[in-house]
């Protein structure tokens, strides 16, 4: 096992806080943007940066920024999106030690000239996805 994300309900988490474990705990609904970064310390040891909780591209850059400096490994994961919200989450993801960007593939039916999945690679969309 790599990590376990998110055992506990956001809010109810402190009984997380300097607990010793043997596997990584990460952050998903306890971590929204750098307002958060500071009640996560010490309950999680990576967190997931998700364009939709952060608020688009700008913040999640800059949590990830944050997030490093202070310590946390990181996950880049996503909500069930088409490849438009998945495209710059990529940017996100580069040196993340855990990617989760599937969300075109829960979709029936994504974008046209959407990002191509092939296993466990992404390729990148090309510009015709923006329109």
């Amino acid at each position: 096992m790599a990590l376990v994300e998110q055992p506990l309900p956001a809010g109810a988490d402190d009984a997380l806080r300097d607990l010793p474990r043997p596997v990584p705990i990460c952050a998903d609904e306890s971590c929204h943007d750098r307002h958060s970064l500071p009640d996560l310390a010490g309950k999680y040891d990576l967190i997931n940066i998700k364009l939709d909780k952060t608020g688009g591209l700008t913040e999640a850059l800059a949590l990830k920024t944050e997030a490093l400096a202070q310590g946390f490994g990181l996950m880049v994961g996503c909500m069930a999106s088409s490849s438009l919200s998945m495209a710059p989450a990529m940017l996100v993801a580069q040196g993340a030690a855990f990617v989760d960007l599937d969300g075109p593939l829960l979709l029936s039916q994504d974008r046209e000239n959407g990002l191509i999945y092939e296993q466990s690679r992404i390729i990148p969309a090309t510009p015709a996805l923006w329109g």
